[in-house]
């Protein structure tokens, strides 16, 4: 298998479900910091953005469990 194909494939695999899992858990974390900083800062247009960031990490999230649900019968987070 080339290197190219192996590539592609990252995302379908066990440890690219793992670091898709690990960034969306950064990404969350880090929109909730974001939301805190805007609300205690009272801007608006930074808490727009904030807003904007953890729907990126829902729409994240909602893609990973599809793909999981994707995978099948194996329980592709067991091993």
């Amino acid at each position: 298998m080339s290197t190219l194909k192996k590539a592609k494939n990252f995302k379908k695999s066990k440890p690219g479900l793992y670091l898709s899992i690990g960034g969306s858990v950064f990404g969350a974390i880090s929109a909730v910091k974001q939301i805190k900083e805007a609300r205690a800062e009272q801007d608006k247009l930074q808490l727009v953005d904030a807003l904007v960031s953890a729907a990126a990490v829902v729409t994240s999230v909602a893609l990973l469990v599809r793909e999981i649900k994707r995978l099948g019968g194996d329980d592709v987070l067991a091993d």
